[in-house]
């Protein structure tokens, strides 16, 4: 798609929430190159500020960042205020907190905030947002799953389960809202290299524990797939891989899922497990 023909269908705003590093800051790059104003939600507000202020220089867009916690309750109501009378057409949900760490050494605390942000912040944001997209035929939904949805693992109980979910939400919108000229994609990475994935990994050169894709190519075939498909794993070697264990025993697949997540550094900060 031209990035004329993705301005007339997704313009003339997208809103990137989670979006100060890793994959929403790469949303947001490449959303500005298309010519795309953007609203920049996140909870960081120095490197909110700082990459914004990055994007306006390269692109020439407009850029408004909202300093916002996606875990609140009335994030959809905050998001929507903070819009204001902005046109989105575009809406890219990207935030995510999860931990490496046995389910028992979880605290009820952080399980319900990797809840809150992981699956009622899209559901909120789905609601405060696409009624106007509705309402002029065309806009665009992108939800952040992840491999880690399609199988229990040790050790990311709470989070691969929270991607499940948004997995399922993103086939059934994909669903009710193809028929309004709303497109629904759902994106399921592999490991990438974002600062949360970094942070579990071996401090040693060389030390990545599996390869891993860089954002720019993750969120590259994201939005060459928006409109065409409803589901998507970046990366040949991430669809090979997921394709081999679909065809496993589910029992053998969540072992082997297990092993590969055991090998990952502890990290008791709050952050992406994608």
């Amino acid at each position: 798609m031209s990035n004329d023909a993705f301005r007339s269908k997704y313009g003339p705003w997208a809103i990137v929430a989670g979006s100060a590093v890793g994959l929403g800051a790469e949303y947001s790059r490449q959303i500005a190159a298309k010519g795309l104003n953007l609203v920049m939600i996140d909870r960081d507000p120095g490197t909110l500020a700082a990459t914004a202020d990055a994007i306006r220089s390269e692109h020439g867009v407009g850029v408004k960042t909202l300093e916002i916690d996606l875990a609140r309750p009335d994030v959809g109501e905050r998001v929507r205020a903070g819009a204001g009378d902005l046109e989105i057409g575009l809406l890219v949900y990207n935030a995510a907190i999860g931990t490496v760490a046995p389910f028992l050494e979880t605290t009820p605390a952080l399980e319900d905030a990797v809840i809150d942000v992981n699956c009622r912040g899209p559901l909120r944001l789905v609601h405060a947002l696409v009624p106007a997209m509705v309402s002029r035929g065309r806009g665009g939904v992108i939800l952040m799953s992840s491999m880690s949805g399609n199988f229990g693992s040790a050790q990311l109980a709470v989070y691969a389960a929270t991607k499940a979910f948004t997995l399922v939400f993103g086939d059934a919108v994909w669903a009710e809202l193809r028929p309004h000229g709303v497109d629904v994609l759902t994106v399921q990475p592999g490991s990438t290299r974002t600062p949360g994935w970094l942070s579990s990994q071996p401090a040693e050169p060389g030390g990545e524990i599996m390869p891993a894709m860089d954002p720019a190519d993750v969120v590259r075939e994201a939005l060459a797939t928006l409109g065409v498909e409803h589901r998507l794993i970046p990366g040949e070697a991430n669809r090979q891989g997921a394709e081999l264990l679909a065809q496993l025993p589910r029992r053998q697949a969540v072992e082997m899922m297990s092993e590969l997540t055991a090998k990952l550094v502890r990290n008791d900060r709050p952050r992406s497990a994608r």
